[in-house]
């Protein structure tokens, strides 16, 4: 079974496996813990120590993108006080990376295997070497 990049897109969008299409990124029950490995194909979530430190980027990122950054505009431009602006940003600073954190996660394990999809155990061929690099 091959998986090409839209499959791949499409699952880190839902939080699926990205070889399996599994529901088993994250652990039942447990909405903040990753599985170390899927447990439907067996494929490994952290390629290597420190592997999701770029999905905390990604989460630092879009929270200054869709959270601070409009709350700052509206102060500067005078809709909202400074007091409404400094809460807001605040709230948005603590509850949009919690809110944001499995996205943030799912879509760096994405970004990995849209650029390398002949990493994944799918894509390889029988004896374990990559397959068409361009799927």
């Amino acid at each position: 079974m091959r998986v090409s990049r839209g499959q791949i897109i499409a699952r880190g969008l839902t939080h699926r496996c990205p070889n399996c299409g599994g529901r088993t990124l994250f652990q039942a029950g447990r909405p903040f813990e990753l599985n170390p490995e899927c447990p439907r194909c067996g494929l490994r979530f952290e390629k290597d120590e420190g592997f999701f430190l770029g999905s905390m980027s990604l989460n630092y990122g879009m929270t200054i993108l869709l959270c601070l950054g409009p709350v700052i505009a509206l102060a500067w431009r005078g809709v909202l006080s400074i007091t409404a602006a400094v809460i807001l940003a605040g709230a948005g600073a603590v509850l949009f990376p919690i809110l944001f954190y499995r996205s943030s996660r799912s879509w760096w394990l994405m970004n990995y295997y849209v650029f390398l999809p002949q990493h994944l155990p799918a894509n390889r061929d029988r004896d374990g070497e990559p397959g068409d690099e361009n799927t």
